[in-house]
């Protein structure tokens, strides 16, 4: 029986390397190979070596191929999406000068704030880029290289992010994609291009950075001979251009101009992650606007407090993270890392509201609470980005898409559906990162649109779907007007 064609989505995040064997044809996970990353640091730096990751997926393929029980000769395409916003700095010989800053190394926070004011403030930036600098913004990072180790900034002949760092190793070519480009702070969103004045604003020169490709999806070139025995594949097979984690999870989900649009999807791990694709370039301040990997756009909002801030009330409470109910009178804003939105970045967690009879269960139901009521308020943010009003009736129906970690909990799904009043839709597919890069592949090597190819992809009646119940109002409104009341003289600190 011949082997059917597969191709292999990475997914490279920030701790491990997962390779996904996809089925081209039906879109079946045949395995998955796995390798870990190493993350050094402290007191606000993340670094690690680009060469990990690269070995991470040699190792994760190699893992994966053996798994499946495949020949090599079966994979015919590969593409990479890659953890956004790290900065990578390589020498002549495409060798990183030093340990990669990654998206949650948070030195650079100044930098941002003076980066955002050097252009005109938060309304300027949006308007070119479609987001404002923050420390994880790799522009930033940027910035806090040439002022901190100014040899390695004047040795540089390439800056790369995370995924074009890999592909470059696959297919031997610089190249990028819109989606994770979107995310650097000299991409342009309204020109599709990287932004001139912003270069020289950084001092950095545009002939250090990889060609931008149409999409995600565009075959940029063919896997070279040396990246073919590192990996144990044919050399020759297609190399998609690749994109960033969230771009990538778009397309598994089936989100984008072939598929679902303004239509949310909602993560939950250890930040809370809000996105859909849209039609509509987003111009809020309090959103990143970027682009998608179809051509499309993909407006986000991020939350800094989710899954782990709401396991450390359990810890301290002395029960399990399932072991809630919803919390009664008491208000509990787990705001224990700062917040990124609403951007209150010098934030710790509030408790309020408690009585004589509020039990512990009840104060973790709070915690649940308080983290889902921010990022669901992000949500409606959101919609409103992309031209619509999210307390109209339509817009209110639309399934709202919830993936991660907590998407497996039934206590964060439970605290989503009854706050959201919303239908959801937990999807089967754990991996939805590396099966969107596999569309990408998929759609380098054979041709269709990767988002298309996607949701053919999907079997019909394999995700949960669970009505809508009414909403938790009486919640909502009390945790948003703490959230109003209390954002500056209590969360901000002296």
């Amino acid at each position: 029986m011949p082997s059917p064609a597969v191709v292999i989505g990475v997914d490279s995040s920030t701790q491990s390397t997962k390779a996904a064997f996809i089925d081209a044809a039906t879109g079946e996970q045949l395995a998955v190979g796995r390798a870990p990353h190493v993350v050094t640091g402290e007191a606000g730096a993340r670094e690690s070596d680009p060469e990990i990751w690269w070995r991470a997926l040699c190792e994760a393929v190699a893992d994966g191929l053996k798994a499946s029980g495949l020949p090599a000769r079966a994979v015919t395409g590969i593409a990479v999406a890659g953890q956004q916003h790290g900065l990578v700095v390589l020498d002549g010989a495409g060798r990183p000068l030093r340990p990669a800053l990654l998206w949650n190394d948070t030195r650079s926070a100044p930098q941002a704030a003076a980066l955002t004011d050097a252009l005109g403030g938060p309304g300027a930036w949006t308007e070119r880029t479609g987001s404002v600098p923050v420390a994880s913004i790799t522009a930033s990072k940027w910035q806090w290289l040439r002022e901190n180790d100014p040899a390695s900034a004047a040795d540089v002949a390439g800056v790369r992010l995370p995924h074009d760092f890999l592909t470059e190793r696959l297919a031997g070519v610089a190249v990028t994609d819109p989606g994770d480009a979107s995310g650097s702070g000299w991409y342009s969103t309204a020109t599709g291009a990287y932004d001139p004045e912003l270069l020289e604003l950084l001092g950095l020169d545009a002939a250090l950075l990889p060609e931008v490709a149409p999409t995600g999806a565009a075959r940029i070139g063919t896997l070279t001979g040396p990246a073919a025995e590192a990996l144990g594949l044919p050399a020759g097979i297609a190399v998609a251009a690749g994109t960033g984690d969230n771009m990538s999870a778009a397309v598994g989900l089936g989100l984008g101009g072939a598929g679902l649009l303004d239509h949310p999807a909602l993560s939950l791990g250890t930040s809370g992650t809000v996105f859909a694709a849209s039609r509509t370039r987003p111009a809020s301040t309090a959103l990143n606007g970027f682009a998608a990997a179809d051509g499309t756009y993909l407006p986000l909002a991020c939350t800094l407090n989710c899954t782990l801030a709401v396991d450390k009330v359990a810890s301290l409470l002395g029960l399990d993270r399932e072991d809630a109910e919803p919390g009664g009178e008491a208000v509990l804003l787990p705001y224990l890392d700062g917040e990124r939105t609403p951007d209150l970045p010098t934030a710790s967690g509030l408790l309020t509201g408690l009585r004589h009879d509020t039990t512990r269960r009840q104060l973790l139901g709070a915690a649940y609470e308080g983290a889902a009521v921010t990022v669901l308020r992000a949500m409606d943010e959101l919609l409103a980005a992309c031209g619509l009003d999210p307390r109209a009736p339509e817009v209110a129906a639309r399934p709202l898409r919830l993936i991660g970690g907590g998407a497996r909990g039934r206590m964060w799904v439970e605290t989503v559906r009854r706050l959201s009043g919303r239908p959801l839709v937990v999807p089967e597919s754990g991996e939805l990162v590396a099966l969107g890069a596999a569309a990408l592949a998929a759609s380098a090597a054979g041709g269709g649109d990767p988002v298309a190819l996607a949701a053919a992809w999907q079997k019909s009646g394999t995700d949960r779907q669970l009505p809508p119940l009414e909403r938790d109002l009486e919640t909502w409104e009390r945790v948003s007007y703490v959230l109003g009341r209390a954002s500056e003289p209590l969360l901000t600190g002296p």
